[in-house]
C-alpha cells in the first residue's frame, strides 16, 4: 500500500540489478550507477546519464563509491532526480485497444465527462471486439478501416490505433521531466483528466535500446478531447511528466523480452478517502517495443538520445463524486506506478500552477558541468 518502506522503490530483485539514475549533490546533478548494493557516482566517466547510454558497454562503467543503498533510499546521499537529462521525451499514443477506445469516446464527447459515461458502452459494443482482433499495418485492418468509415465511425485515434504509423509525439523538454517523490502536476484548469502509468524505454543516439524505467505520462482528458490539435497543451505542462525511480539497464538477466512480459499496475489514494487501483499488461500492447522506437527514430536523429513512453492499457472510469462523472485528479492524490522488475514510482498530485517551477535547463546544466571540471573529463 502507498506510505510503506522506501525499499519498494527498487526493484525486487535489485542486487542483480544494474541501475542509473541521477541524484541531487551539493556540487549538482550527478549520474549514478547502482548496483551490488552500493551507489556509484559516475560522473567523471559520464557527466550525464546520455553518456552513459552512449558508451560502448554501459555496464562497464565504473565510478566512485559514494555509499550504500540504504543511505539512498533514506536520502542522505541527495535527493532523487529523474534518471534522464539530455534525452528527448518521446511518446507512443493509443497502443493499446482500450486505449484507443477511450481516446475515440474523447473525441464524441468533445471533452465533456458528462458524455463519456453514455459513450462509452455503444463504442465499445460497436468496436472493441473489432480493434482488439487486428494488428496494425495489415491488411485486415485496411480491411476494417474501411468498415468503419462506412459506418461512419472512423477517427483520427483509430488511424493511430491500427494503421501502419503509430502516434509519436514529444511529451516534454529536456531536464522537465520530475522524479519519484516529487510532486506531479496537471492544469489548474482542468476538470477531467488522469494519471497513465507506462514503461519508458531509454533509447541511445544509435537506436540502441539500453533498458527501461516507469513513467507518469499525466494527461488532460479534457483538452484532448475537445481537440487533437490541443494534445500539446494536454501533455506538456509544468511537472506533468514522471520518470524513474531509476532506469534498468539491460543485462543478462533482464532484457527487453522481460519489458514485453511486464506487468504495470497503478494505486491512487486521495486525501478524500477515494482510491483506485489498475493494471496495464505490456502482452496486450498493439505494437511492438522495438517497431516503436523504430517509428520513433524515424529518419530523425536524436545526438542525445530519447526516452519512449510505450503507451498504457489503463484507462480510469471509475466514477470519483457522482455517477456518471468518471475519474478526474484532485490535489493530493498519492499515486503509485509500480512493476516487479523496475520497482515504484510515486508521485503526489498538485496543480502545475503550484508545482516547484521547472528553473533548471540546459544552459544552467553546462554551467554546473563546466564549473567542475565534467565537461572535459566526459569519455566516449
Amino acid at each position: 500500500m502507498i506510505g510503506s518502506s522506501a525499499s519498494m522503490m527498487l526493484p525486487e530483485d535489485h542486487g542483480q540489478a544494474v541501475l542509473a539514475g541521477r541524484l541531487l549533490r551539493p556540487e549538482g546533478p550527478t549520474p549514478v550507477l547502482v548496483r551490488g548494493g552500493r551507489v556509484e557516482d559516475i560522473s567523471r566517466f559520464a557527466p550525464t546519464v546520455a553518456d552513459l547510454l552512449d558508451t560502448a558497454d554501459p555496464l562497464a562503467v565504473t565510478g566512485e563509491d559514494i555509499g550504500s543503498v540504504d543511505e539512498l533510499l533514506s536520502g542522505a546521499l541527495g535527493r532523487l532526480l529523474a534518471p534522464n537529462d539530455l534525452q528527448v521525451v518521446k511518446a507512443a499514443g493509443v497502443t493499446f485497444a482500450l486505449s484507443a477506445i477511450e481516446r475515440v469516446i474523447e473525441e464524441r464527447a468533445r471533452g465533456d465527462h458528462r458524455q463519456a459515461a453514455v459513450l462509452r458502452g455503444k463504442i465499445e459494443e460497436k468496436i472493441g471486439g473489432a480493434i482488439r482482433s487486428v494488428r496494425p499495418g495489415t491488411d485486415e485492418a485496411a480491411r476494417l478501416k474501411a468498415a468503419l468509415i462506412e459506418d461512419d465511425l472512423w477517427s483520427q485515434y483509430l488511424e493511430v490505433a491500427i494503421g501502419p504509423d503509430a502516434e509519436i509525439f514529444t511529451k516534454t523538454a529536456l531536464l522537465a521531466s520530475v522524479g519519484s517523490t516529487a510532486p506531479i502536476g496537471v492544469r489548474s484548469d482542468s476538470t477531467w483528466n488522469n494519471p497513465e502509468p507506462e514503461v519508458v524505454l531509454a533509447v541511445s543516439s544509435r537506436g540502441e535500446i539500453r533498458g527501461a524505467a516507469l513513467g507518469n505520462d499525466v494527461n488532460l482528458r479534457d483538452f484532448e478531447g475537445r481537440s487533437a490539435l490541443l494534445l500539446s497543451k494536454a501533455k506538456d505542462n509544468n511537472a506533468s511528466c514522471a520518470i524513474g525511480p531509476f532506469i534498468r539497464l539491460f543485462d543478462d538477466v533482464f532484457t527487453l523480452d522481460d519489458v514485453r512480459a511486464a506487468t504495470v499496475t497503478l494505486e491512487i489514494v486521495g486525501d478524500d478517502g477515494f482510491s483506485l487501483e489498475g493494471r496495464s499488461e505490456m502482452s496486450q500492447i498493439s505494437r511492438d517495443p522495438e517497431d516503436l522506437v523504430a517509428q520513433a527514430m524515424s529518419e530523425h536523429h536524436y545526438p542525445d538520445g530519447f526516452m519512449l513512453f510505450l503507451g498504457t492499457l489503463f484507462a480510469p472510469t471509475k466514477d470519483r463524486d457522482e455517477p456518471g462523472r468518471g475519474f478526474t485528479h484532485k490535489p493530493g492524490d498519492r499515486v503509485r506506478i509500480a512493476s516487479p522488475r523496475l520497482g515504484t514510482l510515486e508521485n503526489v498530485v498538485t496543480t502545475s500552477r503550484d508545482a516547484p517551477p521547472w528553473a533548471f535547463g540546459v544552459r544552467d546544466l553546462m554551467r554546473n558541468l563546466a564549473a567542475r571540471g565534467l565537461l572535459q573529463s566526459a569519455k566516449s
